[in-house]
């Protein structure tokens, strides 16, 4: 087995096990026993669990970067953050532990949080904070509203919605065909409210 792939395989193998079980509840020899490889390969590769854990982090929050493209694009504000829900449902689809690593490092933090996680999610909500607040000037958006606030409801709307999807899968249909649908319903929650 080459580097690259010894290095693949066991950040492949360490994702869903770092997600289903946390940090603390996974160990060296669970790691290299999953991806097929010796136990000292963890630590010449990565320098121990800790660095393992790191770049699977790494890897997971590194989707968040193409958030950065909305800041440049020239388009309206609300079709940013269109645009910003589609690339999360997307995100989920394809990055399925994700929100495991999010909720766990949010309640209880590693020493990657402040490395990883943390600039991860306030490079997001920067870019959102910074779209309502040019719709704001272009009075787009009626005034009084806390850019901050508005962009973390936004936020939290989308992620708890797939949050609460193990308790939620028997009420709504989750399916992959429904996405369109799920996202005109949030943008319509998000720009008009629920009052008639």
């Amino acid at each position: 087995m080459s580097e690259t792939d010894c290095r693949i395989n066991l950040i492949a193998a360490a994702t869903p096990l770092f997600a289903e079980k946390g940090y603390n509840g996974v160990g060296v020899r669970e790691l290299a026993v999953a991806a097929g490889v010796n136990l000292a390969m963890i630590s010449y590769y990565f320098g121990g669990k800790e660095g393992l854990y790191a770049a699977v982090l790494n890897k997971q929050f590194a989707v968040l970067n193409r958030v950065a493209e909305l800041k440049d694009m020239k388009v309206d504000p609300m079709q940013k953050f269109d645009l910003y829900l589609r690339a999360t449902v997307a995100r989920y689809r394809r990055y399925p532990h994700l929100l495991r690593f999010y909720t766990s490092e949010l309640t209880n933090p590693t020493p990657c949080f402040a490395a990883i996680v943390k600039p991860a999610i306030r490079g997001v909500l920067q870019i959102l904070i910074d779209a309502f607040s040019e719709g704001l000037s272009q009075e787009k958006f009626r005034e009084g509203l806390n850019p901050t606030d508005t962009a973390l409801a936004l936020v939290g709307m989308i992620n708890f919605y797939f949050l609460l999807e193990p308790a939620t899968g028997d009420m709504v249909n989750r399916a992959p065909e429904r996405d369109e649908e799920l996202i005109r319903h949030i943008m319509d929650i998000f720009s008009r409210g629920i009052v008639k």
